[in-house]
Order: structure tokens, then sequence, then C-alpha cells
């Protein structure tokens, strides 16, 4: 028979499913291979074909481990919770967990039929009682530990109690907040339980303060900084605001040196590395407390008579001029004099508007307010102004910067732009029409320092500064704690209770604290989260925590769950974490750099310091796919004189000689560009009646690469490429578009190059009749030669995932053994397993026809290569008469000259061409060409 793909792929895939063809074992002599792909988020829209990409890539690498010998997991899970389903819950009032396991469906129906290679018996769901039931013993754990800087590790909380009871605060060197008590043994033994517990809570690796967060009112909801775009949600692009809260965060910032430190040691993409340097954001420097001048206004509101500030400058202190708070910063209230409170509380209204990510990225808007309060300066005690101003952000830092005009830009222009002082500090300092952060020449205007370097000044500061108590010397980190809250529905519950006021763990073995029914997905009416909502959901000592946990808490360890996934006692058995270890190759997208990625390896770390896991790096191989860009069409509407659009449409090379105006058309009703007029008709209603300017009897539409959206029409389902050419021809062509890691436009136009291929490989197990047919004689050199050039060509190209350019070898291949004729069964054979990562179907199918065991192919061995058949022993010599080549002779390369001559006299269709002439010189160049001038 032809090649009946969609018979033979709906064989397999039923095959797979029901022999548990790709169950991992946990115990093997084999080498273990972890492959993990970025588990999804089940939207509505289900997949479309620039998703599985990375999946098609990770597959074939599955597949392919598993030939060279290795016990690989491939696992597939979801990351189920999230806030689509919770708004499409709030305008239906369907409950998030049914829309959840209807999209689910949708993808596992979807990735089934592209036939991946996943050991489903793992499957996890985020959202899943079970699952999160261990992301919640997890935040119990963080909640019950500290990080002992000492051993840069974090210890179990009891260790820091058992240091209180014995020694007091003394000698503990810990992450903490910046208000914690000092106190003896006898002093913490005298405190309540409730004054023990408060201060704890300042150690803890989880913990309530009140942060600056991303207020969505529509959403009811705080968002991310990635979640925020131009003041606006990105879902929904409804307006954000800035807001301070009791928020639950994470002392990710105890780890961030061991962050910092271990991207040196593992294998990820150095832009992506480097996105994580900056966003940790090391800097060494000083930090510097500026005294609040005496009379300040509300001095009875300061719970400080300093701000403190962090520089990496210190050396140009004395160029300090104006002191610059976050709008939001505590002190700001008790700054304020009444004369400045207006323009003060319309700059905080005006702030409050943007987002962190677009006040730190506008560096053009030079805008702030006075406070009417100064500090003065440490070292000289000059009055220093107080200024608020939206570029600097309350969590970064102190909150606070101080201003040097001459030696920074931002300063500079903010200094111009309201006529404030701006004093040069360097001797070569040229700052007539821009700052100078030179480090270069001497310092001027600077006390003490005059006539010093940069080196030997910053050394002098930063020690006046330490004698005085008004500094010191300081590295610090741009990174914040991460906040861990949102106040929505479907989300992990926090399993806390409060009780005077204080956060205490449930019991563990009231583990999992189970999502509550509630009436609606909304926020109470007194704003509280949807949780309030719940109708007894009550702890029997006080009341449940409201809100929910974030998106990233149940993706930051979700790897290990698939080592174990049915383990009812533990999140993994220590068994199978020591097998599988860690992640050996990892497949998903940049955008996670500082978000998932990083957070992950912020619990594995803590994770590994409690000996629950062997290594301090999840994923040891990190490959970031591209993007498949949509390929979008438009038809060209023509605009009538008085600027109205009509129902007449222009043919691409004919619209410079009308008005038009462009709209977005259904990729899926044009091919190579051509428009099908009648399925556009029916496109929408309005266009029944449509008529054409046309081109050569054609409509030819406009193309544009842009992002693969609904509201684009450029949007292409996986399901109907399958429908119509298969899955092997989809899983290949997507890895024939382009280098993986590089972005590249869907266009159908080259598919059909790849079905034709698939049908020319299996022709080559066929006769004229297309009846199997297979030779059992000895390959040929020609033979063994094509062979052995693909099973090197596809282990180097896998090996350093170049996928695209193996389906072009795999081309030539095929066409090679189609020319030699070739139905060689030892050849065709090992050209089924190295084809069978990628077309995955269609060599199963061959493998059975071969006479195999149905079901053994992925688990065969991939053919070995032999560098001795591609030794060339032969040459085709082109052989000429009278500089006119007029045929090509194969002769061997070991004979000397004189006989390369014998042969080819001696050769019948030589002697044809010479009509019975003897050649008057033969020339021979030995593997070049041989030439006989008559």
């Amino acid at each position: 028979m032809d090649y009946q793909f969609k018979d033979i792929e709906q064989k397999w895939q039923q095959f797979w499913a029901d022999n548990g063809t790709f169950k991992a074992e946990d115990k093997s002599a084999k080498p273990k291979y972890y492959v993990l792909d970025m588990f999804p988020y089940p939207s509505g829209a289900g997949l479309h074909v620039g998703h599985p990409l990375g999946y098609i890539a990770s597959d074939i690498f599955a597949r392919y481990k598993r030939l060279k010998g290795f016990n690989v997991l491939h696992p597939m899970g979801y990351d189920s919770f999230g806030l689509p389903a919770e708004q499409y819950a709030i305008q239906t009032g369907q409950h998030p967990a049914i829309t959840t396991a209807d999209n689910i469906a949708t993808y596992r129906r979807q990735l089934d039929q592209i036939g991946f290679s996943f050991d489903w018996s793992r499957e996890v769901r985020t959202s899943s009682p079970d699952y999160y039931k261990w992301t919640q013993w997890i935040f119990m754990q963080l909640f019950n530990s500290w990080y002992n800087k000492d051993i840069d590790k974090a210890e179990s909380i009891a260790k820091l109690v058992a240091h209180f009871e014995q020694k007091g605060s003394a000698g503990i060197n810990a992450v903490s907040d910046e208000e914690i008590l000092s106190f003896t043994a006898d002093e913490w033994k005298a405190f309540t339980n409730q004054e023990q517990q408060s201060e704890l809570l300042k150690y803890r690796l989880t913990y309530l303060r009140e942060s600056t967060v991303n207020w969505c009112p529509a959403l009811g909801t705080v968002l991310a900084n990635d979640e925020v775009k131009d003041g606006f949600s990105e879902r929904g692009g409804y307006p954000v605001e800035q807001k301070k809260m009791m928020q639950w965060s994470m002392r990710i910032t105890a780890y961030a040196e061991r962050l910092l430190q271990g991207l040196d040691t593992i294998d990820w993409p150095e832009p992506l590395k480097e996105m994580q340097r900056n966003w940790i954001g090391k800097s060494t420097g000083a930090s510097v407390r500026f005294p609040i001048e005496k009379d300040t206004h509300n001095s009875q509101l300061i719970t400080h008579n300093f701000i403190e500030v962090f520089t990496t400058r210190v050396d140009t202190i004395f160029g300090v001029t104006v002191l610059v708070v976050a709008p939001e910063h505590e002190l700001v209230p008790a700054l304020t004099t009444p004369e400045q409170k207006a323009d003060i509380d319309a700059y905080i209204t005006q702030t409050k508007k943007k987002s962190e990510l677009d006040r730190m990225a506008d560096a053009k808007t030079v805008s702030g307010a006075f406070t009417g309060s100064y500090v003065l300066n440490p070292l000289n005690n000059e009055k220093i102004p107080i200024w608020i101003a939206d570029y600097v952000l309350a969590g970064y830092g102190t909150g606070a910067v101080m201003a040097v005009p001459s030696g920074d830009q931002r300063d500079y222009l903010f200094a111009k732009h309201y006529n404030l002082p701006i004093i040069p500090i360097i001797d070569i300092q040229n700052i007539e029409t821009e700052a100078d952060p030179t480090k270069e020449g001497k310092y001027i205007n600077s006390d003490f320092m005059n006539g010093l370097d940069y080196k030997a000044g910053t050394v002098a500061v930063i020690a006046k500064l330490e004698a005085i108590g008004a500094g010191k010397a300081k590295v610090n980190f741009r990174m914040r704690d991460a906040i861990f809250g949102r106040q929505r529905y479907w989300g992990e519950p926090v399993p806390v209770y409060f009780k005077d006021g204080l956060p205490h763990l449930i019991e563990e073995k009231h583990l999992p604290l189970l999502l509550p029914d509630v009436d609606k997905y909304l926020p109470t009416e007194s704003g509280e989260p949807p949780l309030g909502r719940a109708e007894g959901w009550k702890h029997p000592e006080g009341e449940y925590e409201l809100s929910t946990m974030p998106g990233w808490a149940g993706s930051s360890w979700y790897w290990y769950r698939y080592m174990d996934a049915h383990n009812k006692k533990e999140f993994a058995s220590k068994e199978a974490i020591a097998y599988w270890k860690d992640v050996d190759l990892y497949i998903g997208g940049s955008e996670h750099a500082t978000g998932h990625l990083l957070y992950s390896r912020f619990w594995n770390k803590f994770l590994k310091d409690l000996d629950l896991v062997v290594e301090e790096e999840p994923f040891k191989k990190l490959i970031n796919q591209g993007m498949i860009q949509g390929r979008s069409n438009f038809v060209y509407r023509l605009i009538d004189d008085d600027g109205r659009g009509t129902n007449t449409f222009v043919s691409l090379g004919l619209i410079k000689e009308y008005k038009t105006s462009p709209l977005h058309v259904d990729v899926n009703i044009v091919e190579n560009e051509i428009l099908n007029i009648e399925k556009f008709r029916k496109f929408r209603t309005e266009f029944e009646d449509a008529e054409f300017i046309l081109e050569n009897g054609k409509y030819i539409c406009g193309v544009e690469v842009e992002k693969m959206s609904k509201s684009k029409f450029n949007v292409v389902n996986p399901d109907d490429i399958i429908s119509r050419y298969g899955a092997d021809t989809l899983r290949m062509y997507e890895m024939f578009l382009g280098p993986l890691e590089q972005s590249k436009p869907w266009n159908t136009n080259g598919i059909e190059g790849v079905f034709k291929f698939l049908r020319k490989f299996w022709r080559l197990f066929h006769n004229d009749a297309w009846e199997f047919s297979v030779s059992d004689a000895e390959p040929s050199k020609a033979e063994l030669k094509s062979l052995h050039k693909i099973i090197r060509k596809v282990e180097e190209d896998v090996e350093r995932f170049s996928f695209n350019t193996s389906v072009s070898s795999f081309m030539i291949a095929v066409n090679e053994l189609t020319d030699l004729k070739s139905n060689n069964r030892a050849i065709l054979q090992d050209m089924v397993i190295i084809l069978s990562p990628y077309a995955p179907h269609i060599c199963e199918e061959l493998w059975t026809l071969l006479g195999n065991q149905a079901g053994s192919l992925s688990y065969a061995s991939f053919p070995k290569f032999n560098g001795a058949y591609l030794i060339e022993d032969e040459f085709a010599y082109p052989i000429s008469i009278n500089g006119k080549t007029k045929m090509n002779l194969n002769i061997s390369l070991s004979l000397e000259l004189k006989d390369i001559e014998a042969f080819v006299l001696a050769n019948a269709d030589v002697q044809k061409y010479l009509d019975g002439k003897a050649p008057k010189k033969v020339i021979v160049v030995k593997g070049r060409i041989v030439n006989m001038v008559v």
C-alpha cells in the first residue's frame, strides 16, 4: 500500500499508550538521562504550531538517548493554576477546576497525536491536591528555617531558638530583617510566646512584611512585574497601581551569592545567565547614614534620625546636592512640610499609575517633588534637600539615593531641571553639558580627600564614615525578596492560620489544606480575597490566610515529583532522588529567566541545605527554543473618495494604483499567497458580496511576520496540519524550519516537500505494485557509504541540537538510496532506527514490516559509524577527447598513471568515442581527469 499516514499514526499512538512503551525504570544498569520540557499552562485555546517546537526537539533527543543505551525519563504534566481559568470563572461562574480539566483534555489529545514519547504514568498537575500538598509542605519547611551566614546555608529555626535560649542574640550572623532586637538568654526566656514568635518572624525564610505591590483592582489581585505592561495588566489590559500591602515574602536574597556563583557551574545560554546576573545585581560599595535635620516638621513621626543609602561611589559624597527617596518611602509623610503636601500628594498619586518596570525603564522623563525637609552630609554637615522621584524604588536597596549631579547623568538632568547645585569633585571633570563619571584625576571640593586619587580616596572616606559611625563598606544586591502571595482564588492555599495577629502553621497531618468552595470568584465586599467568601472555612484556633500562593510556587520543584509521582509519604523518595539526581536537559523559553528559572534554583538550593535533594543546581543544561512566529496575510480594502471602506478588495500588486486599507485575513484560506476567494466570502458575513480587483486572474495577499495570535488570524492549529500531512511530517517540518534556538516564521509553503520525503522513504521498502519488498543481499559499497554518512551526520547534529540540518541530510540520503535502487534489508533497517527519533510512526510500522517485534524499536541500538565505508577507493574520472568531456569512468585510486591509461583505452565505450583512431597523447591527472588528444 501507499503511505497511509493516518492509519499508521493512530495505530502506533494507541500501541504506545496500551503498552507503556516509554515508561522509565527507577532502577536500571543503564546510565540515566532526564529530559524535561517546561510544562505548559493549559489554556482554553489549545496548542498552535508554535507550542510543540521545544517538545519535538526534546522528544527527538529523548528517543535518541534511548537508542544510545540510556534509561530516559521524559515526563509531562501541567502548570494548572493560573489567572485565565479564574477570569473565566468570574465571567461564567464555572469552577476553575472544571475549565482546567477540559483544557487539559484538549492538550492531552493534541500532544498524543504528535507522537511524543512522554512517560504519562508520571503526569503531574499543580492544581491537584495530591501535588499541592507537597508545595504546601515545602512552604512549611521554609517557614521553619533561617539562613545562617556563618555556614552559608539554611538551618532549622529550632537551632536558632536553642541559640537564643543559651546565648541570646549574641553571635548570630543571619539573613534577617533590618530591625532585630538584641537580647540576652534570660531576656529571651522572659519574652511572651507572642513576643518570641514576632521576633522569629524576622528570621524565617518565608515571612510577612509590608510591600509595595502591583495592585490590579479589576482583577482583584497583585501582579508580578512581568505581568504588567505600561501601567496595565498584561491579561485584560486593566489599570494597575502601586499599593502597600502585608504580603508573604521569601528570602531569596539569602541565596543571592550562591545563585550568582552557581551560574558558573551550569551549561545555560550565556545571554540568559547574564539576565540572572543583572537581576541579582551584585555591587560593592558602602552604606551611608545621612542625619535628618533636627527641626524637621513632623519629627515626632520619624522612627530613625537618619536616612540610609547604599552607593557604589562613596568617594563622591562631597558632590551630593540632593537626597532622593522613593515616593512610597515610609518617611515621606513625616518629611513632608505643609507647604509641600499638595505637590507631594499629587506626585504620589501620579506614581501609583506606573509599574516598577516602567519606572526603571523611563530614563528620559525628569520628575520629582520637594518634601520641604533636609538631611545633613555626615562629613561636613552641609544641608541637603530631600526630594521624592519615581526613579527611586522603595524595594531596591534602602529606597533612597544620594544624588551626585556632577558624576551621574540622571542626577545631572534632575539637578538641571530643578535648578539644584552641581559641584565638581574631580579636577579633570568636564560637566558643562553632561555628567562625567570619571574615576581618573584628583579630588577637589572634597575636604580631607582633596588631592587623593580614586583608590586612596575611597579607602579614606570609608574609614572616616566607620570612625564616626555614619557608614561602612558593604556588598549589596539589587534583587529583592520574592513576594509570595496573590489575592485570588485559583492557587495553592497557604497552610497558615492567624492567632493574635501572628501566623502559625497548620499541623502537617492536616495537609493538604484544600481550596474551599466559594459563591463567587471575586474579592469580598470589604476587599478581602475570594477565599474570604468561603463559609465555615476556619481553623479551630484562628483565621486561615486568605491569599493563595503565586503562579511560580508549583513550578519551583515539579521536576522532583516526576521522579516519584505517586509517593504519598514524601514529595519524592530519597532513593528516586539519589538515582535521577537532576535534570540533564531542560528546554523552555528565555522569558522565564528571572521568574521560574530563578525561583527554581532558589528552592533547589534550599532543599539541598536540608539534605532533601542531592544536587545544588536543578538543571544541568538549558536550551531556549526560539519562537515560531505567525505569518500573517492581508487583503487590501478599497477606500472610496469619502474615506469610507468599500466591499472591494485590491490584489497586492495593484495597491499602488488605489487608496486601500490592509485587513488581516485567515491564513488557512490562503495558499502560496493566493487567496481562496470563495472561502474568503464565507470568512465573515460582511464579505459575502465582496468584489475583487485581480492580477492575472488571482488575488495575491500581502505577507508580514508577526506574533501568532487569534486577533491576527494567523494561528495555525497542529490538528489541521496533522490531518492533512501527518504528525511525522509536522515533527520533521518544525525542525526543518531553522535552528532550534532561533525564532522563525511559520510557512506552510515548504511542508509538501517534507511529506514527499516521507513518502519516498516509504517507497524504498516497496516495489512498483506497493508491495513490501526488501532484499537480503550484501549491501554495495555505495549503499554503505550513504548509510554511514547519515549515521555520522545525525549523531553529530543531535548531540549539538542542530536538528534542522539532519532533516536536510535525511533527504539527501534517501535520494541517494533511491538512485541506487536500494532495497537492502541491512541498509534500510539501520535507516529506520536513525530516522525514528524524528518520524517515529512511519519507522515503527516499517520496523515491524522488517520482521522485528512491535514496540522494540524505541530500545534498539543506534547503528555504529564505521569510517572505513567513507574512504574513497575509486574515483569517477571525467574522460575527455580534445578537451571535451565524453563520459565518467570509475577507476581504482590505487592504479598508477600507466595502468590508468591502459584501463581507459581498454574500455569499449571509450573506443567508440575514439572511432578507431589512436590518441596522439594521453594526459592523466591522478584523481582528477583523463584527456586524450586525437
